[in-house]
C-alpha cells in the first residue's frame, strides 16, 4: 500500500498544487490514498467546509488540522459531521471533531491520528504522550495501520514521539514548521518517521507569506497583515509503503514537486 503524506497545505496555491499532484499519483497508480495537512488552506487560516471539500474532490482522502482548527468559526459544526477531517486528539475534552479516524484504501484500512505539541505552542492541550498511549491502549489491533500526523513546533518534540511510538504505529510524520527536513527513515521496528513533511504553496515566501509584510513585522514590530505568497509553487511531502499484512512502514520517499518557479 502506497500513502501520499502531504505537508501544510497554504491557501489557494496550496490547494492548487495538493490537487493537480494527487490527481496525477492516484491516476498513475504511484498513491492508493492521500492525507493531508490543510489548517493553513483559508488564506493561512484553518480551513472552511467549502475549501475542505475542495480539497476532498481533489483527491484527498483524510485532512488533518493543527494549532488554527478553530481560526473560521463557521467550520466548527462541520468537523462534527465530516469524518474525513481530524483535529489533535489531545485537545481538551469536550472539543468538536475528532482525533482519529480511519479511511478505506482499495488496499485496506488505515487510521490516521493527529497529536498537537506543548513546547512553544500557544495551544492548550494535554499531554500528547500520555494521550497517545491510552489511545494506542484502547483502540489498536494486530495489523492496523496506524499513521500519526506530530504537529508540533519542537524538532526534539517530534522526535521524542518518533522514539515513544517506534514499532507501535507504523508512522510518525510531523508537520507545522513548513519547513521540510532530510531525516526521513524507517526504523528496524518498521516505523516511517520524518520531522517535518514541509509546506505546500509558494516557497518564494516566508513560510508561505509574502516576504515583504514578514520582514516589516520582524523588523518594526507592528501588526502587520500576512498575506499569501504566490510564487514557486511546490508540494513537500513524503510517500509511505506500507505492509497491510503486519502494519508496518517498508519505505518512505521525501517528495518535492515543483509547479511553479519564480521569473528572475
Amino acid at each position: 500500500m502506497k500513502i501520499l503524506m502531504i505537508g501544510d497545505i497554504v491557501g489557494r496555491p496550496g490547494r492548487m498544487a495538493m490537487a493537480r499532484i494527487a490527481t496525477r499519483y492516484k491516476a498513475e497508480g504511484r498513491a492508493d490514498a492521500v492525507i493531508a495537512n490543510a489548517e493553513n488552506s483559508a488564506a493561512g487560516r484553518g480551513i472552511t467546509a467549502e475549501l475542505a471539500e475542495e480539497l476532498f474532490a481533489g483527491g484527498a482522502d483524510a485532512l488533518t488540522m493543527g494549532d488554527h482548527v478553530w481560526d473560521q468559526k463557521d467550520s466548527v459544526a462541520y468537523y462534527d459531521r465530516e469524518p474525513r477531517i481530524i483535529r489533535a486528539l489531545n485537545l481538551p475534552p469536550g472539543c468538536p471533531g475528532r482525533g482519529a479516524t480511519t479511511i478505506q484504501t482499495p488496499k485496506g484500512e488505515v487510521t490516521i491520528v493527529q497529536l498537537m505539541g506543548r513546547t512553544f505552542m500557544n495551544s492548550t492541550v494535554d499531554c500528547p504522550f500520555r494521550t497517545i498511549d491510552d489511545w494506542l491502549k484502547k483502540n489498536v489491533r494486530s495489523g492496523q495501520m496506524i499513521l500519526v500526523d506530530m504537529h508540533a513546533e519542537a524538532t526534539s518534540e517530534k522526535v521524542a514521539m518518533g522514539k515513544f511510538l517506534d514499532g507501535r504505529v507504523a508512522a510518525v510524520l510531523g508537520t507545522h514548521t513548513h519547513i521540510q527536513t532530510a531525516d526521513e527513515t524507517v526504523t528496524p521496528k518498521g516505523t516511517a518517521y520524518m520531522t517535518d513533511l514541509g509546506m505546500t504553496g509558494p516557497c518564494d515566501s516566508i513560510i508561505g507569506r509574502t516576504t515583504d509584510s514578514i520582514l516589516t513585522r520582524f523588523i518594526t514590530g507592528m501588526p502587520t497583515k500576512f498575506e499569501i505568497a504566490s510564487d514557486d509553487v511546490r508540494l513537500h511531502g513524503a510517500l509511505l509503503t506500507l505492509d497491510p499484512a503486519t502494519g508496518r512502514a517498508l519505505k518512505i520517499k521525501r517528495i518535492e514537486e515543483i509547479l511553479s518557479k519564480p521569473e528572475r
